[in-house]
């Protein structure tokens, strides 16, 4: 690429983001095809599914075959029935340019859906985690071209993913709990992009009852967000963070809110 710094022109060699399609099909049936890092398709796809709510959790699957070089990942259920048809029908083109799917009623949660979990975090520790969720992707240092997501517990990162989608790297770290059977009750999500409706559900079916980026919610997310009980919290750097809901699960030195009844 040729680069212009302080008015000098230079020809200089820089990797960048590789970028790929992948189709998920669910018993036989082609669901979506959607951009992508071209790697590590397994827990992307489950992850996708278990997100929009097309899987329950990994005792439904039967076997998932990914075929890398054509960029198809197969997933067999056991029931065997593929997607709900009325599902389909409600596909919308989420928030981040279009890299993803989403397969739900833009700003409703589902039917019953309720976070109770009673984990919590320090606010000290929510700043040093993002601190090095922030330093802790080689491939964004170099490229400047991927998202970031990470699971973490009260004390350190326990998954981290990355991919050129915001939703897909969310939908990495929900793969990798369902397909590991980690559940996301004492846990909360770490990632990059801004907090939008259909982000903050991907979080909330598996349970995770915290939300951190560095980023800013939008007004549909805080409004789910106080519907199900989650906590949202936004604008994360250096010393300063916006909990924009469930701030009773944030302490600080000057205590921790009670949890509202």
């Amino acid at each position: 690429m040729v680069r212009i710094s302080a008015g000098v022109r230079s020809r200089v060699e820089e990797p960048v983001a590789a970028e790929a399609p992948l189709t998920i099909v669910v018993d036989g049936q082609e669901l979506v095809t959607m951009l992508c890092s071209p790697f590590n398709l397994e827990p992307l796809a489950v992850g996708c599914l278990f997100s929009e709510g097309i899987l329950k959790g990994r005792e439904e699957v039967r076997k998932v075959t990914v075929d890398d070089k054509r960029g198809v990942v197969r997933v067999e259920t056991k029931a065997g029935r593929g997607a709900d048809p009325e599902l389909l029908k409600k596909r919308v083109v989420p928030s981040g340019a279009g890299k993803g799917a989403s397969f739900y009623r833009p700003g409703e949660a589902p039917a019953g859906l309720k976070v109770e979990s009673r984990f919590s975090m320090r606010a000290e520790k929510v700043l040093a985690l993002v601190d090095q969720f922030q330093h802790g992707s080689e491939l964004r240092r170099v490229t400047h071209g991927v998202h970031g997501a990470a699971l973490c517990d009260s004390e350190r990162i326990l998954m981290f993913a990355e991919d050129i989608g915001r939703h897909n790297a969310i939908d990495r770290i929900i793969g990798r709990c369902v397909l590991t059977d980690v559940p996301g009750g004492d846990h909360g999500l770490i990632f990059s992009g801004r907090i939008s409706s259909e982000m903050l559900l991907k979080g909330a079916r598996r349970g995770i009852p915290i939300l951190i980026s560095v980023a800013a919610p939008t007004g549909v997310a805080v409004r789910l967000a106080r519907d199900i009980g989650l906590t949202v919290v936004g604008r994360v750097w250096g010393e300063k963070m916006n909990i924009y809901s469930g701030d009773w699960r944030i302490a600080s030195d000057e205590g921790q809110p009670s949890r509202p009844d």
